[in-house]
């Protein structure tokens, strides 16, 4: 490249679309900033569109939380999470203006009990959603499921700071299975206390990508299938608080790269298989107030990088 054209490119601007950053501005002017605990709980949280300005010199590339694509000036990231934001998003939200999107961050905020937006499924650049712990509600729309390029989507932790009950649903059409079988390229799903209250079907099993499987206290219920414990991917795997979830664990293979695995407080029962001394990636392990029984193999000695193991209920 020339001395011009190297010159030309450093002071290109870009933040090119300026609706894109009038939408970024609508979108922050839409909520009452609020810097107590009941909003954004964590500590290190702090307001990100506090140096958002427009302007002629203002380049939304450069604001806080977002992120553009080095060659067009699109906005393809936007990372507000515990940013003390307090209000709703609906259908008429500036951020469904942004359809180059392809990251979205709003986790650990407040958004009042409001539904979230059936439009979600305009976005359809969207591979990443992080909603968890931003008090949404009701049932989640099916036009999420229609975001075919989804790889992460964390929904998690979406209950009521006064009462502690569930906000968010997937019990009717759209279901768990519905969500299954059209996010074919999912590599990491967190429901955790989303109210599925519903079975695992096997074509959970199918899913080769997935790498980290979240769905603590969602009211599972059944049998848990067996293979998902074989996928070749799968690196985390979460279920616990799920007491009417029953299963057992098979002989692991030499080759699971499983890391974490936490069944407490299910009906997961009987013996630990030998072959756990096979899971040498395992770093945490939870089966407590679940039903297994007997002692440990002596195969799990063999676990050297396994810093957790909280111990197993005797019955």
């Amino acid at each position: 490249m020339s001395t011009a054209s190297s010159s030309a490119a450093s002071i290109r601007p870009l933040c090119r679309d300026d609706d894109e950053s009038s939408a970024l501005s609508q979108f922050n002017q839409s909520f009452v900033i609020s810097d107590n605990q009941d909003v954004s709980g964590d500590p290190s949280a702090y307001l990100k569109t506090a140096s958002w300005k427009l302007g002629d010199s203002s380049d939304c590339c450069s604001w806080d939380g977002v992120e553009c694509d080095d060659e067009t000036g699109h906005v393809i990231g936007l990372d507000l999470s515990s940013s003390f934001l307090y209000g709703s998003i609906n259908s008429s939200s500036s951020l469904f203006r942004l359809v180059h999107l392809q990251k979205l961050s709003l986790a650990d905020n407040n958004f009042n009990y409001s539904q979230i937006p059936s439009v979600f499924g305009h976005l359809s650049r969207l591979t990443y959603i992080n909603l968890s712990y931003s008090e949404f509600s009701g049932q989640i729309p099916s036009k999420i499921f229609q975001l075919s390029k989804l790889i992460s989507l964390d929904l998690s932790g979406n209950v009521s700071s006064f009462s502690e009950l569930t906000l968010l649903k997937l019990e009717k059409e759209p279901n768990l299975n519905s969500l299954l079988r059209n996010l074919t390229n999912l590599k990491e799903l967190n429901l955790g206390l989303v109210n599925i209250s519903s079975e695992i079907l096997d074509i959970l099993a199918n899913k080769t990508s997935l790498e980290s499987l979240r769905l603590r206290e969602c009211g599972l219920h059944g049998e848990f299938p067996m293979a998902i414990f074989q996928l070749p991917n799968l690196q985390v795997l979460d279920v616990r608080s799920n007491p009417y979830l029953t299963g057992y664990f098979p002989e692991f293979n030499k080759s699971s790269p499983l890391k974490l695995l936490k069944v407490a407080e299910t009906g997961f029962f009987g013996k630990l298989p030998d072959s756990i001394g096979n899971l040498t990636h395992l770093t945490r392990l939870d089966i407590s107030r679940s039903h297994f029984y007997g002692p440990f193999p002596r195969s799990i000695s063999r676990l050297r990088i396994l810093n957790i193991l909280l111990p197993i209920t005797i019955t």
